[in-house]
């Protein structure tokens, strides 16, 4: 199975969703979106596979989102993009896709939906949350 996670390092839930994707066997492509953002057309694809506005998955917390009124009524897709690629830390992360959809995986376990592996019957997070992955 094709695997791709828009990955930041630095992030918990980002860290959790990747250990989950190789707990069950599958190595992905990871992309370190901060290092290596994806182009505008990338970020609207998976958006629109995910079928989602695309300011939903804009992460506010910790990032310029506020000071650059993106919460602003009736903002267009493209000023929203512009952001993103200016500034790539407003890309929530991470986001995963897969040949059975896209996901941004807040949290991590969601990450189980878009896998058609076997799964571990209990995975441990960082922080010792213990989660089990439906069939």
């Amino acid at each position: 199975m094709s695997v791709t996670i828009y990955h930041n390092p630095d992030c918990g839930t980002s860290r959790n969703t990747l250990a989950m994707i190789r707990s069950t066997g599958v190595e992905p492509r990871v992309i370190e979106y901060l290092k290596t953002p994806p182009s505008r057309d990338e970020i609207r694809q998976l958006v629109q596979a995910m079928g989602v506005p695309l300011v939903t998955v804009m992460r506010r917390k910790g990032t310029p989102f506020d000071e650059l009124g993106l919460g602003a009524d009736g903002l267009p897709e493209d000023a929203l993009l512009d952001a993103i690629a200016a500034h790539p830390i407003l890309l929530n992360r991470p986001i995963v896709a897969t040949p059975l959809g896209v996901k941004l995986c807040r949290p991590s376990e969601l990450v189980f939906d878009l896998l058609d592996g076997p799964r571990p019957a209990v995975f441990v997070k960082e922080d010792g949350e213990r989660v089990v992955p439906s069939a």
